[in-house]
């Protein structure tokens, strides 16, 4: 199946309405239009454990895959991700999650 399209929300200097949280797809995972000025919201909804969220960058660097960069969120919290340059994650982020328990949004600035 193809990945779970994240909605960007844009941000406005008239302010805008709070989004709805995409639910983390495990299985599918997810992508973000990204144009270098994105930034994520992941938050951990669970109260047991940490989760981790994964940011896969394309290309290859002397034909070997680039790895990915993985951030932990702890148990109850949000953490801010970005911005993400396009010349270095492009312009789809490809977003994997460890678990329904982390919930996304993704902002433009």
């Amino acid at each position: 199946m193809p990945r779970v399209a994240v909605p960007v929300t844009q941000i406005t200097r008239a302010g805008v309405a709070a989004p709805t949280e995409t639910n983390g797809d495990a299985t599918n995972n997810h992508s973000v239009s990204n144009n270098g000025r994105m930034v994520l919201l992941v938050r951990n909804s669970g109260s047991t454990v940490a989760r981790t969220v994964t940011l896969r960058l394309p290309g290859l660097t002397d034909g070997q895959a680039i790895t990915p960069r993985t951030v932990s969120i702890a148990q109850a919290t949000s953490r801010y991700l970005g911005p993400f340059p396009t010349g270095d994650y492009g312009d789809s982020l490809l977003v994997d999650v460890d678990n329904a328990e982390l919930k996304l949004l993704a902002f433009g600035i």
